[in-house]
C-alpha cells in the first residue's frame, strides 16, 4: 500500500479525470532516487482500472537507440496506425524498425505518436506511464514531450517520472511538475510497521526518518536490512544504520555477499538493455553462470524474472552494480551480450554492445556502428545516428576515413540542434582530412552552426574560403557554397572576405540545364545586394525568379528557399507570397515541421505589407505553437516578433509588450544566428509604433533597422516619425534610399512611399503633387496599409489647408481601409480627421466579423479548401479530434452549422 501520498495521488488522479472528459494533458514527477516515483507511477496504474495503460521506461544502456522507449509504450496501440493518414503511419513505422523505404522525418514520427494515441483513445481514455524519463533516448524524450504539449482536447494523460539531480536530465520545459519529498511521520511509521510486520514505536520510527531523510526506499530497505527487536524497540539500533552510504550503496553492499556466479549474473542485468529474460541468461552461459547464479540472485530480491522478461528491483541496482564493475569486467559481460543478440530486430543493440566490449580499432565493431547509424537515420533518430558514428570514429585509425565518419555524425548532430557538440566533431574531422570535397562539406556544416547560432559574419567567411578549396574539383558543390555566401552578404553578413563568389561559377547559357542557370543567376543577384546595386541584382533575380517553377522544390529546397528571398530583394510581394506558399504546402505535404515554421514565418513578411494580416496572425500563431511544442524556442523568436508588431499595429498595447518581453527573452538566452538582425528588427518595428504618439522616442528604434525586409516593412512610419521629430535630414535619406530602391527594381510601393515621403517633407501645391504621384503608384501596388497611410496624410493635409471637401474622399477610404485591417490606432486619426473636416465619422459595426482564434483560423483555411478532418489534422500537427473541436468553436462564433456555410467567411 502507497504510504504518505495523498496529495500526489490527488494531483494525478485529477490529471485522469479532466483526461476521461476529453481534457488531455501531461504531469511530470521529480523527486531523488528512492522517493517513491515509481511506487506512484504503480500505484496510479492499479487504480486506472478502466482506461488502457501504455507503459514504458527509459533505461540507461538504451539511450543510444532511437526510439526505443517511444516503441515499447506504443507496440499494444500500433494497431491504430492502420487509420493514420499513409505519410505518418509509414514514418511511424519505419522509425520502429517495422518497414523500410526512405528517411523518416522526425517530427512526422512525433505526430504519428500522437495520432496513434488519439486513435487509441477514441476508445477508452488512456493512459501513458513513462518512468525514469531521464534515461529515454533523445528521439523519444523529444516525440514524448512534443505529444505532451499537444493533449489539450485528447482523452489521453501523460504521466512521467523523472529523477531529479542525475547527470542526465529531463528538460520537461513548461509541462506542469509535482516534486515529491520525503514522507511524514506518520507514513513512514505506516510504512515501517507495514514491512517490519511488528509495530514500530514512534521513537525507532523518528531516529530512522533521521538517518534516511524520510526517503522511503531507504525506509523500506531499513525494515528489511534489521532484526524484529531492533525495529519493536526491544533492541537498540546500531550504532551505524546499514544505509550510512545510501541505498545505492546498501544495494551494492548486498550484491557483494551474493555467490560469484550471482553477481556476475547481475552485472550481464545491469549491462542489459533488452529487458529479456533469455538474452541475460544466454550472455551468462558465455560467461559461464548457470542456473544456480540466476536462482541466486532471484532470491537475494534485487533481480525478478516474470515470464520472458527480467527486471533490476531498482534502477539504483543498475547504476550500483555496473558502476562498482571493473573496466575489463564490463567489456566481458558486453562481449556476451552482443554474442546473444543474434537477431536482425537486435542489430543496434549489438551494435553498441560491442562497441562497449573493444577500445582498440577493430574493423567488424566500426561496420555494426555505420549499420547502426544508417539505420538511425532511416527512422528519423539522428542523435542516435550521431553517437553512433561518433563511436565509429573513435575505433577508426586516424585518416580520411575517420574524418569522413566525424563529418556524418557532425551532420547529425547540426541535424537535432546540437550546436557545440557538432561543431567540436567538424572540427576534429577538418583537422584529419586533406580531401578538398570533404573539408568543403565539413566547412559548410560549421558554416550552418555558425550562422544558426553564433556569427553569421564567420559563417560567411567559411562558406566563401571552403567553395573557393573545392571550386576546381567540383563546381556543383561550390556553386552550392557560393549561392550560401552570396545569400549570407545579402542578409546583412560582413566578413571582409576578398573572395567574390560570381567568379567561382561558370557562365551558364541559354541552353544550360534550369537550376545551373537560375544558381548563376540568384548569386550573381544576390551578390550586388550589399552594393544597394539595385539594377543589376534586379536583372538577375527577375532572371532566376522566372526559372522558379522548373526548379525542383525537394531536391532543391535550399535554391527554393532563396528564391523567395531574392522576392524581398525585387520589392515583389505577389512573387514572395507564391513562393512560400509553395514552400508551405510542400512542407505540409510531407509533414515537415521545421520547414513548416520557416515557410509560415517567411510568408509574413509579404503577408503584413499587404494587409493580410489575419492571415499573418494565424500563421505566426501556428508557427509559435510548432516551435514550443517541438521545444525549439529559436523558431519561435520570429513569429513572436510577428505577433508584437501586428499587436502593435492593432493598438493592442499590452499584448504587444508582452509579445516584446517575449522575444527579448528568446535573444537573451538563445543564439538565433542569421535571423537576429530581422526579430531585433521586428521587434524595434513594433517599440515605434507603441510610442507613435512621441516622435522623438518613435525614431529611435526606427533609425536602428539594419534588415532591408524590415526597413522596407516600416518604411512609412521611418520617414513620418524623422519628419515628426524635426528630422528632415533622415527623412530625405529615407527618401533618397526608397527612391533609388523603386528605379532600380520598380518596385510600385517603394515608388509611392518615396513620393508619400517628398509630400510630407514639401508644402502647399508641391506637397499635393507629390501625394498625387504617390496614390498613382499606390494603384499599382499590393501594399494597402501604405496606400491607406497615404491616404489618410494627403486628406490630412487637404484638411489643414481649408479644403475640407476635397479631403473627405481620401480620410473616408483611408478609415475604411484601417478599419478592414483592424489597424486601431490609424482608424481614430483618420475618424478625427474627417470629424475635423465636417463629416460623422461612425464606428463601424464592432460585432460584423467574428473574432476567430489563430488556430481556428487555419482550421477554417484548410477546410474551405475541401480538405478532411484527418488531413487538416496532419498538415496542422494536430490530431483529428482537436480539429474537430476547433470547428465546432467556429460553427457556434460565427453562426454556421456546414462546411458550405463556412466557405462564405471572410478572413481578410
Amino acid at each position: 500500500m502507497l504510504q504518505g501520498r495523498e496529495r500526489e495521488r490527488a494531483a494525478v488522479a485529477a490529471l485522469l479525470e479532466d483526461a476521461a472528459a476529453g481534457r488531455g494533458g501531461a504531469l511530470v514527477l521529480r523527486g531523488q532516487p528512492g522517493v517513491g516515483k515509481s511506487a506512484l507511477l504503480a500505484d496510479t496504474v492499479a487504480r486506472a482500472t478502466a482506461d488502457t495503460v501504455l507503459r514504458t521506461q527509459g533505461i540507461e544502456s538504451e539511450s543510444p537507440l532511437a526510439f526505443a522507449a517511444l516503441h515499447r509504450l506504443l507496440r499494444p496501440v500500433m494497431a491504430c496506425a492502420d487509420r493514420l493518414p499513409p505519410p505518418q503511419a509509414h514514418a511511424l513505422r519505419t522509425a520502429f524498425g517495422e518497414q523500410a523505404g526512405g528517411e523518416a522525418d522526425r517530427f512526422l514520427v512525433f505526430l504519428a505518436a500522437l495520432s496513434v494515441l488519439a486513435e487509441a483513445a477514441e476508445q477508452t481514455p488512456v493512459l501513458a506511464v513513462v518512468d525514469d524519463a531521464h534515461w529515454l533516448d533523445d528521439a523519444s524524450a523529444a516525440a514524448l514531450l512534443f505529444v505532451a504539449r499537444r493533449l489539450q482536447n485528447e482523452r489521453v494523460a501523460l504521466l512521467f517520472a523523472a529523477r531529479t539531480g542525475d547527470v542526465r536530465g529531463f528538460d520537461s520545459g513548461d509541462l506542469p511538475a509535482l516534486e515529491l519529498g520525503g514522507i511524514d511521520r506518520e507514513a513512514a511509521g505506516a510504512l515501517l510497521s507495514e514491512r517490519a510486520g511488528v509495530p514500530v514505536p514512534a521513537e525507532v520510527r523518528d531516529a530512522l526518518l533521521a538517518g534516511t531523510g524520510a526517503n522511503p526506499l531507504a525506509l523500506v530497505e531499513l525494515a528489511e536490512a534489521l532484526t524484529a527487536e531492533q525495529l519493536s524497540g526491544a533492541a537498540p539500533l546500531p550504532e551505524r544504520l546499514p544505509l550510512t552510504g545510501g541505498v545505492e550503496r546498501a544495494f551494492l553492499d548486498r550484491c557483494r555477499r551474493l555467490p560469484a556466479e550471482a553477481q556476475q549474473l547481475l552485472l550481464v542485468a545491469a549491462a542489459d538493455d533488452s529487458g529479456r529474460a533469455a538474452v541475460v541468461r544466454q550472455a551468462a552461459q558465455g560467461l559461464g553462470v548457470g542456473d544456480d547464479g540466476l536462482e541466486a540472485a532471484e532470491r537475494s530480491g534485487l533481480l525478478r524474472v516474470e515470464g520472458a522478461a527480467v527486471e533490476l528491483r531498482h534502477p539504483l541496482v543498475r547504476s550500483a552494480v555496473y558502476g562498482a564493475a571493473t573496466s575489463s569486467g564490463r567489456r566481458r559481460v558486453h562481449r556476451a551480450l552482443a554474442a546473444a543478440l543474434t537477431g536482425p530486430d537486435d542489430a543496434d543493440r549489438r551494435a553498441w554492445h560491442l562497441a562497449a566490449s573493444v577500445e582498440e580499432p577493430d574493423e567488424d565493431v566500426v561496420a555494426a556502428l555505420d549499420a547502426a547509424a544508417e539505420r538511425a537515420v532511416a527512422r528519423g533518430g539522428h542523435e542516435a545516428a550521431s553517437a553512433a558514428w561518433e563511436r565509429a570514429a573513435e575505433l577508426t585509425p586516424a585518416g580520411e576515413q575517420r574524418a569522413r565518419r566525424l563529418c556524418r555524425a557532425a551532420h547529425s548532430a547540426w541535424l537535432t540542434a546540437q550546436q557545440v557538440r557538432g561543431r567540436a566533431l567538424a572540427e576534429a574531422g577538418l583537422a584529419l582530412t586533406a580531401d578538398p570535397g570533404l573539408r568543403a562539406e565539413l566547412r559548410r556544416l560549421r558554416a550552418h552552426l555558425e550562422f544558426h547560432g553564433a556569427s553569421q559574419d564567420e559563417a560567411h567567411r567559411m562558406v566563401l574560403e571552403a567553395a573557393a578549396e573545392v571550386a576546381p574539383h567540383d563546381r556543383r558543390q561550390a556553386g552550392d557554397l557560393a549561392l550560401l555566401g552570396a545569400a549570407l552578404a545579402a542578409s546583412g553578413a560582413r566578413s571582409g572576405s576578398p573572395i567574390d563568389p560570381t567568379a567561382l561559377l561558370p557562365p551558364a547559357g541559354p541552353d544550360a540545364p534550369d537550376r545551373d542557370r537560375c544558381l548563376v543567376a540568384l548569386v550573381h543577384g544576390l551578390s550586388a545586394v550589399p552594393r544597394r546595386d539595385w539594377r543589376r541584382s534586379t536583372a538577375s533575380l527577375r532572371a532566376a525568379v522566372d526559372l522558379a517553377d522548373r526548379i525542383d522544390g525537394v531536391r532543391d529546397e535550399d535554391v527554393l528557399i532563396n528564391l523567395g528571398v531574392a522576392a524581398y530583394f525585387l520589392g515583389d510581394d505577389d512573387v514572395a507570397l507564391r513562393l512560400q506558399d509553395r514552400l508551405l504546402h510542400h512542407a505540409r505535404d510531407t509533414g515537415g515541421l521545421v520547414t513548416t515554421v520557416h515557410a509560415l514565418t517567411r510568408r509574413n513578411i509579404p503577408e503584413l505589407a499587404t494587409g493580410r494580416w489575419s492571415a499573418a496572425a494565424a500563421g505566426a500563431g501556428e508557427a509559435l505553437t510548432l516551435a514550443e511544442n517541438s521545444g525549439q524556442p529559436v523558431l519561435a523568436a520570429w513569429p513572436t516578433a510577428v505577433l508584437a508588431v501586428l499587436a502593435a499595429l492593432r493598438g493592442e498595447t499590452a499584448r504587444a509588450t508582452r509579445h516584446l518581453a517575449a522575444v527579448e527573452a528568446i535573444v537573451a538566452s538563445s543564439a538565433l544566428g542569421i535571423v537576429t538582425e530581422l526579430v531585433t528588427d521586428l521587434a524595434r518595428w513594433a517599440r515605434g509604433l507603441l510610442d507613435a504618439a512621441d516622435p522623438a522616442a518613435a525614431l529611435r528604434p526606427l533609425e536602428r533597422l539594419g534588415s532591408l525586409p524590415v526597413a522596407h516593412l516600416a518604411a512609412v512610419d521611418r520617414v513620418e516619425a524623422a519628419v515628426r521629430a524635426g528630422r528632415d535630414d533622415l527623412a530625405r535619406q529615407r527618401v533618397a534610399d526608397l527612391t533609388a530602391f523603386a528605379e532600380g527594381t520598380g518596385a510600385a510601393w517603394a515608388a509611392a512611399v518615396a513620393a508619400h515621403g517628398r509630400a510630407v517633407l514639401a508644402e502647399g501645391e508641391e506637397a499635393e503633387g507629390h501625394f498625387r504621384a504617390a496614390l498613382a503608384a499606390h494603384e499599382e501596388s499590393p501594399r494597402l496599409p501604405s496606400r491607406a497611410r497615404t491616404q489618410l496624410a494627403y486628406g490630412r493635409a487637404l484638411r489643414r489647408a481649408r479644403r475640407r471637401v476635397d479631403a473627405r474622399p481620401h480620410l473616408r477610404a483611408a478609415l475604411a481601409a484601417f478599419e478592414d485591417l483592424g489597424a486601431a490606432p490609424w482608424a481614430e486619426l483618420a475618424r478625427q480627421e474627417l470629424r475635423a473636416s465636417g463629416e460623422t465619422a461612425r464606428r463601424r459595426d464592432a460585432v460584423a466579423a467574428p473574432e476567430l482564434t489563430p488556430q481556428e483560423q487555419q482550421v477554417v483555411r484548410l477546410v474551405r479548401q475541401g480538405l478532411s478532418n484527418r488531413d487538416v489534422a496532419a498538415q496542422l500537427f494536430l490530431s483529428p479530434r482537436t480539429i474537430d473541436f476547433h470547428l465546432r468553436n467556429v460553427f457556434a462564433k460565427v453562426g454556421v452549422a456546414s462546411r458550405t456555410e463556412m466557405a462564405a467567411l471572410a478572413l481578410d
